[in-house]
């Protein structure tokens, strides 16, 4: 009995190690689908190429990276008055002829090419290259920019282009997952995570009108422009700013909102330039050193200290110490929500304004005009 079981056991040992043999390096002759499948469970593990594991970002990271470019600009500098002078360049050479280069990221959020990046990424650049993450190449065209609030939409003219999905920034909580992808310092494209940190941050002296989503995902320069986005790898906004003392990143990044960027991008594409209400007016926050000095009985609303003549809101009986209280059927209590406001005003159209006068509720009417652009800042 022992001998046979020892004649057994010895059997099933040499015909399991020669299974093994023939499953390692000839997996064909056991018929399909048998030892490859072996074969390749003992060299990777289950989880490689499968779902993703439990809290991961993967697929929201793999969603949204196709569709975020870098984007490197160049600008020629200004010749001196003796550039041309062979006795000068002679003694001191070529003085900053070499073009200057920028680097940021942008967005591809339509099929027909149209890219959402930062104004300060393309701004008085000559020359605009976009690099897809596929690693094609073209060169951009500036359909339109709008400085107020550092947006800027280009176009490139290339075939199956990657897109991403617009989310809903309106829906954001503070703690929702986040990530922030671009290009920073131009090392290549990289993904950070992170948490939408606060809502509505504005008053930073960023841009004129600032509603921006605050996040510790880390951004760093050459971020600008680029994609922060949900846990599903929607757009949520593009990447702005941080603030910093060293010049990376401090766990405190702005992003506008993809609402406000929408808003902007439709503008551009249909108008070529973002259309905006405007008044005439100098506000300020309501303080008690100025209610004091205007004779303001009030406490909540944007005092009016300056009033430009013949302008709308001088047409409209505005006076400097008024109180604007609402505007369009919007209640304004700083000066913030009061430029938000009238920013969404519709030119020529008239509209209602209730504004505190002393003691007295004044309702009056008034017809928008249109924004005037900012002009050129020269260096």
């Amino acid at each position: 009995m022992k001998k046979l079981w020892l004649l057994f056991s010895q059997t099933c040992t040499v015909l399991l190690a020669a299974y093994f043999v023939v499953a390692t390096l000839k997996p064909q002759w056991l018929g399909p689908g048998m030892g490859s499948y072996t074969a390749i469970s003992l060299l990777e593990s289950p989880v490689s190429g499968g779902a993703a594991p439990a809290g991961s970002l993967r697929m929201a990271a793999q969603k949204a990276s196709s569709a975020v470019v870098s984007i490197n600009t160049s600008k020629v500098s200004a010749k001196g008055p003796h550039a041309n002078d062979p006795w000068f360049r002679f003694f001191y050479g070529d003085q900053n002829e070499e073009p200057q280069g920028g680097l940021g990221s942008g967005v591809i959020v339509s099929p027909q090419g149209y890219i959402l990046t930062n104004n300060h990424v393309i701004e008085e650049a000559d020359e605009i290259q976009v690099i897809l993450n596929d690693g094609r190449k073209a060169v951009a065209k500036v359909i339109g920019t709008d400085p107020d609030s550092d947006l800027a939409v280009l176009k490139v003219e290339l075939d199956k282009l990657p897109i991403i999905i617009l989310g809903n920034s309106d829906a954001l909580q503070v703690g929702d997952q986040v990530l922030a992808i671009g290009n920073p310092f131009g090392v290549g494209q990289t993904v950070t995570s992170g948490i939408v940190s606060a809502l509505g941050r504005n008053q930073l002296g960023i841009n004129t009108f600032e509603n921006f989503i605050q996040t510790d995902a880390a951004i760093n320069p050459g971020n600008s422009g680029g994609a922060l986005v949900d846990a599903n790898g929607s757009l949520l906004g593009i990447n702005t700013a941080i603030y910093s003392r060293s010049g990376g990143s401090m766990g405190i990044g702005f992003a506008i909102p993809v609402t406000t960027a929408k808003q902007v991008l439709e503008d551009i594409v249909r108008d070529g330039r973002v259309t905006r209400g405007w008044i005439g007016v100098e506000p300020n926050d309501l303080s008690a050193e100025l209610a004091e000095t205007f004779d303001v009985r009030i406490k909540e609303g944007v005092i009016i200290t300056g009033v430009l003549k013949n302008g709308p809101a001088a047409m409209a009986g505005v006076r400097p110490g008024d109180v604007m209280v609402s505007i369009g059927g919007k209640p304004v209590s700083d000066v913030t929500q009061l430029l938000a406001a009238v920013s969404s005003l519709k030119p020529g159209i008239e509209t209602g304004v209730v504004v505190q006068r002393r003691s007295s509720t004044l309702k009056l009417k008034l017809v928008p005009g249109v924004r005037p652009r900012p002009k050129a800042q020269k260096n």
